[in-house]
């Protein structure tokens, strides 16, 4: 009985921050430079959407390239290494990731506090991509004073999108295992 908009999960806000984070310690910019996005299930089928990353405008590579950085494969490997696995260093290390999520909410709680219509990569109720309908997973989405205000659909590229509909059949598997649908 309650409005989907405003049934919100952290989703994959934090692998976005780490990814951000990343690509722009090794590109030698701010990571609020740095647009980028993490999509699908908060765990090992999440996607790293490289093929729409930016910064300033520019996509990666052409920025990469333009101040003479190296990207290359294993570089991005190692980059996705860092934002998928983060999770168990931390664990392994501090015992826990509250800090971290506690964090991530205080965003979304600031969202929809101030109206601020942020966009941000957290779980909700796939309503916009029919491939994905009915399932929970992130995406960007912007996010304001009523919840979830809009549903965005990013540019994947035809590997990030069978990478994506994995991720979604492994949330819809857990959904139907919990009877959730």
């Amino acid at each position: 009985g309650i409005n989907p908009a405003k049934v919100i999960g952290s989703g994959t806000i934090l692998d976005t921050a780490r990814f951000r984070s990343l690509l722009g310690e090794h590109l030698g910019v701010a990571p609020v430079s740095v647009h980028a996005c993490v999509v699908g299930e908060h765990g090992d089928s999440e996607v790293l959407l490289w093929s729409s990353a930016k910064v300033g405008g520019v996509s990666i590579q052409d920025y990469a390239r333009q101040m003479g950085v190296s990207l290359t494969e294993e570089r991005k490997s190692q980059i996705d290494d860092g934002v998928r696995h983060a999770a168990y260093r931390i664990i392994e290390n501090k015992g826990a990731t509250y800090y971290g999520i506690g964090a991530g909410i205080a965003q979304i709680v600031q969202a929809i506090r101030d109206d601020e219509r942020r966009v941000l990569t957290i779980s909700n109720l796939t309503t916009g991509v029919e491939a994905f309908k009915g399932i929970c997973l992130s995406l960007p989405r912007v996010v304001g004073l009523k919840g979830v205000l809009t549903e965005l659909r990013p540019e994947l590229s035809s590997e990030e999108h069978l990478m994506l509909q994995k991720s979604a059949d492994i949330l819809k598997e857990a959904a139907v295992s919990l009877k959730m649908i």
